[in-house]
């Protein structure tokens, strides 16, 4: 479990959260952003990626991604008048163009110390 201590959401990748009673679930929740490589980081990414091991102008664009999609996610649960997001998932996807898709995904949910 972990906490947004900006926001007071805490997020967990379980569907309970131990201390924490679940008083309602209001349904899913979800950040989403598309990003771009960009022209410099494809170009000294792919010239990286030819040889074995991490390419870490790509880890960089996928780490960051999955930070924005974190914090809409979060800001998505408020929307709905959460104040937690149970079960949270990342998915990812490649839509062309140079294009990948993350998303970020789980139930928004309104909880209380037990």
């Amino acid at each position: 479990m972990t906490g947004d201590l900006a926001t007071g959401i805490l997020t967990s990748t379980t569907f309970d959260l131990p201390g924490y009673t679940v008083d309602r679930t209001l349904g899913m929740s979800w950040g989403l952003i598309v990003r771009s490589v960009g022209l410099t980081k494809g170009l000294t990414g792919g010239l990286r990626a030819l040889k074995a091991g991490e390419v870490p102008q790509f880890t960089e664009v996928v780490d960051h991604a999955r930070r924005v999609a974190m914090e809409r996610l979060v800001g998505h649960a408020q929307q709905l008048g959460g104040n937690a997001v149970l079960g949270v998932r990342f998915d990812s996807s490649d839509i062309g163009n140079g294009l990948a898709e993350v998303v970020a995904y789980g139930t928004a949910a309104i909880v209380r110390p037990a």
